[in-house]
């Protein structure tokens, strides 16, 4: 953790900026992603209870076709026309009237509803298990299927009864017996089965779907009503059907499948639409995946964005730490770039400039003191230069006063060594702070100059206390004013 914080905090900014927005990019981006799941979900979740909805409502009609399916058998089985007819080949007719009576029926067929929309075909079994048939699609019943039929109604004794597809006959049959109500002695006259398209129902019910990958199955229990063989097993559907929510999401030979199902409300039979996932959810998917590469692309952009925003920012520093190199290297004349762009005039560009003007003016400092150098190296030069002339001129005064005294001229050779003292005094002298009674040793030699130039016009009496000979006083602070003192007054 610390060697982490470690990197971070020796980062550089531009990179520090980067990982900050990066960070905040995919912080968002985990929350969006979560939140537009969830929100998938949820939607999923409405679309598949719909979903369920819609084959409840298709089932709801499927089935009320189904019962005019019954009440069709029904209608026929009760019709006095085809009782009459069906008792008169009964007990007994010639072969004509067998004949006669045999068109009578089908025509009775096709009044009663042997051309309905869903009917394929309807066949009539008289009491000798001749066949009458009619229809849109007629075919001669097989004797197993017929031997089939009346097994199974005889077991309901007059009342409807379903008779599943098999192989001779792939069509869900509804049929009962048809039994006399004459005087109620209920003997059996025949049966009536009636062929339903099965295809033609589901595909008027089902409009808007899929149909040519969608498969309506009706199942009951382990059998299935319709079709004969559906690419799903009765375990498979138990399995999917354990919930009870109406729909359930299966997957099956590395395919999904979205199975809604609904239980027959008077039946003991379920229906169930099987529909390959990405027949009714591809749209979904294919936004989902949409909204997917969009962020993804969003998120790179963001990143290219984040990384040169970070260099916008970092750019300006880091050319103003380069400059701060320069200059540190005494680089002072060239510390800027030959292709140095404007500046902007945000704070990185009000930084160039006070550091620009810094330097300018530490630069111009650095330049006056250098100037202040030299001229006081020349002064100092010339200060030296100029030595040679008090010592030539101590040099002379001091031949002069050996000559004066040579020639009996003590009064030239007295102002002679006076002159020679104040030239010292002015000159060699270095502390601002002298003792007065060398003050006043200045001041003696110089009354001594002007008593020779004044004789006996200047008047000189000097009266200082010995206790006041050793105080500190500012050089040359006496002398200027008895100079001023004997120039004035006399």
């Amino acid at each position: 953790m610390l060697s982490m914080k470690a990197l971070y905090r020796n980062l550089r900014i531009k990179y520090k900026l980067f990982v900050l927005i990066s960070a905040v990019m995919l912080t968002v981006g985990i929350l969006i992603v979560v939140v537009q799941q969830v929100a998938f979900e949820v939607y999923d979740g409405e679309i598949y209870e719909q979903s369920a909805k819609a084959l409840h409502l298709t089932s709801f009609s499927i089935e009320n076709e189904l019962k005019k399916m019954e009440q069709l058998t029904y209608r026929i089985a009760t019709d006095g026309l085809m009782q009459s007819y069906l008792t008169t080949i009964k007990h007994g007719g010639t072969e004509y009237d067998r004949f006669v009576l045999a068109a009578k029926i089908r025509e009775r067929m096709i009044n009663l509803g042997g051309l309905d929309t869903f009917v394929l075909s309807l066949q009539i079994f008289d009491y000798r298990d001749d066949e009458y048939a009619t229809g849109a699609k007629q075919i001669s019943t097989s004797k197993e299927r017929a031997e089939a039929i009346k097994r199974e109604t005889g077991l309901l004794m007059g009342g409807n009864t379903w008779i599943l597809p098999d192989k001779s006959d792939k069509v869900l049959s509804a049929a009962r017996l048809i039994r006399s109500y004459d005087q109620l002695n209920l003997e059996t006259l025949g049966m009536i089965a009636i062929r339903i398209d099965m295809d033609k129902l589901f595909g008027d019910f089902m409009k808007g779907l899929d149909t040519s990958s969608a498969e309506f199955i009706i199942a009951d229990g382990d059998h299935f009503v319709y079709p004969e063989q559906p690419s799903i097993t009765g375990s498979e559907l138990k399995t999917y059907m354990r919930s009870n929510q109406g729909y359930a999401v299966a997957s099956r030979g590395g395919k999904q499948f979205f199975i809604t199902y609904v239980p027959s409300a008077n039946t003991s039979w379920t229906y169930i639409n099987v529909i390959p996932y990405d027949g009714i959810f591809k749209r979904i998917g294919d936004v989902k995946h949409y909204v997917y590469l969009i962020y993804g692309l969003l998120v790179i952009l963001a990143l290219i964005f984040s990384f040169r925003l970070s260099k916008g920012i970092t750019i300006p520093i880091e050319r103003l730490n380069d400059k701060m190199k320069r200059v540190r290297l005494d680089n002072f004349e060239r510390f800027e770039e030959q292709d140095d762009i404007p500046m902007a005039m945000d704070e990185a560009g009000q930084l160039h400039r006070n550091f620009r003007i810094m330097v300018r003016r530490i630069d111009d400092l650095i330049q006056e003191n250098y100037v202040k150098q030299i001229t006081i190296k020349e002064s100092d030069f010339k200060a030296l230069q100029a030595q040679i002339n008090p010592h030539f001129l101590y040099n002379t005064l001091d031949t002069i006063n050996w000559s004066a005294k040579m020639s009996g001229q003590s009064h030239i050779s007295s102002m002679v060594e006076s002159l020679g003292f104040l030239l010292r005094s002015s000159i060699n002298l270095k502390e601002p702070l002298i003792p007065l009674s060398h003050e006043l040793e200045i001041i003696l030699n110089y009354i001594t100059i002007q008593q020779f130039r004044f004789e006996e016009r200047l008047d000189f009496r000097l009266d200082i206390a010995e206790g006041l000979l050793d105080c500190a006083v500012p050089k040359l602070s006496l002398q200027p004013i008895v100079e001023n003192a004997v120039n004035y007054g006399l």
